[in-house]
C-alpha cells in the first residue's frame, strides 16, 4: 500500500447485475495502489471464526460443521435456504460483522492514503439503511452487460439453470434503478482484454470531477 497521503482517496460503489463481473472490474478500477473492500471474503471470515461457529452449530446443528469445527458452507447453506428464520438469524450474526469489518478497512485505506478505495458490496443500495455505505462513495459505478450475456455466464461459471440471474434479481431492486442513481456506468460487454483500456478511461473520466488539491 502507498504512503500515507494528505489527498482523500477517491471511493467508488459497484453496482450491477448479477454475472456483471463487478469484481473484475472491481479490481481495475482500484488500480495497483488502489483497495478493494470485498464484502464476501469478509463474509466467509466472519463465518469461520469461532465464535459464530459456535452459534451456527447450535441453531442449524452439528452436522453443519466439518472434522475441524468449521462451518461448512455448503451443508449450511442448503439447511438456511430450507428455514426462513434460521437464515434471517445467520444474516443477524453475519452482517454486522462484516459491516465493522467494511468501515473498519475503509479507514485504514484512507490512513494509509490510498489513492482509490472500491467497495464491492452486494446489494450495496438494498441494504444502506442499515450500513450507509452509499454515502461513503464519491461516486457510483454501474457495471453494464446485457442480461443475456450474464445469464450464459452464469450457467457457463456457476452452473446455475437458464433464468436463474433473472429468479434472483427478482428480488432486488432493479437494475435501472441502480443505473440511474450511479454517476458513471461502465460498459463492460468486451473481450477480457479491452476491459482494462475501459476502465483505465473512465477513471480519467472520474478523475477529471475533482476538485484540484490545496495545501493547507
Amino acid at each position: 500500500m502507498p504512503a500515507p497521503s494528505s489527498t482523500s482517496p477517491l471511493v467508488l460503489g459497484v453496482l450491477g447485475g448479477v454475472a456483471s463481473g463487478k469484481s473484475t472490474a472491481a479490481r481495475l478500477l482500484a488500480g495497483r495502489e488502489g483497495v478493494v473492500i470485498a464484502a464476501d471474503p469478509l463474509a466467509h471470515e466472519v463465518l469461520a471464526s469461532p465464535e459464530v461457529a459456535v452459534l451456527v452449530a447450535e441453531r442449524f446443528g452439528q452436522e453443519v460443521l466439518d472434522a475441524e469445527g468449521r462451518v461448512d458452507r455448503t451443508a449450511l447453506g442448503s439447511r438456511a435456504f430450507a428455514d426462513p428464520a434460521g437464515r434471517k438469524a445467520l444474516e443477524g450474526w453475519i452482517h454486522p460483522r462484516v459491516r465493522e469489518r467494511i468501515r473498519a478497512a475503509l479507514d485504514e485505506a484512507r490512513s494509509a492514503g490510498a489513492p482509490r478505495v472500491v467497495l464491492d458490496v452486494p446489494l450495496l443500495m438494498e441494504n444502506d439503511a442499515d450500513h450507509g455505505l452509499v454515502a461513503a462513495c464519491d461516486h457510483l459505478v454501474f457495471i453494464e452487460v446485457p442480461d443475456e450475456v450474464r445469464d450464459a455466464r452464469a450457467q457457463r461459471d456457476r452452473g446455475w439453470a437458464p433464468g436463474e440471474v433473472a429468479r434472483r434479481e427478482a428480488a432486488q431492486l432493479p437494475l435501472s434503478e441502480k443505473r440511474t442513481a450511479a454517476g458513471w456506468v461502465l460498459e463492460a460487454d468486451c473481450p477480457r482484454d479491452e476491459l482494462p483500456a475501459r476502465v483505465e478511461a473512465l477513471v480519467q473520466r472520474i478523475e477529471a470531477t475533482r476538485p484540484p488539491h490545496s495545501s493547507p
